[in-house]
């Protein structure tokens, strides 16, 4: 068990979101109670991850996707009234960590995709950024882009759309989990053979094929679910909590 403060406190050390220009506030989005014992983890805080952490008795909820994004209506009504009107009815505290979570260079979700896929981590994507969210690296052993692509299905249980560069193998690769597809262009600028992300949109296709660059897109929720359960397993282990990872499937 562990004080939601402590937890908090904690949290931001590990994470240091104070170093992040993110979309949305990183921390205690909404307050429960004030003692955690049980804790879900999930990829976004929608209803149906709320739902089931009630039905869990979760003292807390952990994500990567939270709300109050910068541009949204501000206004507590509709969906948003109805999520947080159930957090409060059952006393449940929400954490939300949205850039910080990519970025960790253990627990992260660029860290937790290279793990699965292979991928040797040799530096951040942007070497400007002192706390970089994507990554550049390699793999042990250079393969074609149609043997990327199946790795990268049987890793993450979803085929990744492949937008072919031309016919030269793949060793060094740049990543970037979720809705990055525009740092397509830093991974040429890297001298990436590949780059991987969650989403793709139309310029992303051009951009691959016109510069030679294999493209994958290998979803959004399916790229962000493992820092989120790294991290909740990692906080299990080390305040004795129960933990469980809520994955809600989404296509995207």
């Amino acid at each position: 068990m562990i004080e939601r403060d402590s937890l908090l406190q904690y949290l931001n050390g590990l994470l240091e979101p104070e170093y992040f220009k993110d979309y949305a506030p990183n921390g205690l989005q909404v307050q429960g109670r004030e003692r955690i014992q049980s804790l879900v983890t999930g990829v976004t805080a929608c209803q149906a991850l709320i739902e089931r952490a009630a039905d869990l008795q979760a003292d807390a909820i952990l994500v990567h996707h939270g709300y109050f994004w910068r541009g949204e209506d501000p206004s507590v009504v509709g969906m948003k009234y109805q999520r947080i009107r159930r957090l409060m009815q059952h006393d449940i505290n929400l954490f939300a960590y949205h850039l910080p979570l990519d970025a960790h260079p253990e627990l992260g979700n660029n860290a937790q995709l290279a793990a699965r896929l292979g991928l040797v981590t040799e530096s951040g994507l942007d070497p400007l950024e002192r706390r970089p969210v994507g990554n550049l690296g390699r793999l042990e052993q250079p393969c074609s882009a149609p043997e990327l692509a199946r790795r990268i299905a049987g890793a993450l249980g979803r085929e990744p759309v492949l937008v072919s560069g031309g016919e030269h193998s793949i060793q060094r690769v740049a990543w970037c989990t979720g809705g990055a597809q525009g740092f397509i262009e830093k991974a040429v600028a890297a001298g990436a053979d590949a780059y991987i992300s969650g989403e793709i949109s139309e310029p992303t296709t051009h951009v691959a094929r016109e510069y030679g660059i294999h493209y994958f897109a290998a979803g959004h929720h399916a790229t962000e679910r493992y820092g989120p359960q790294a991290l909740g397993q990692h906080l299990a282990e080390t305040f004795q909590l129960r933990h469980e990872f809520v994955d809600i499937p989404n296509p995207a």
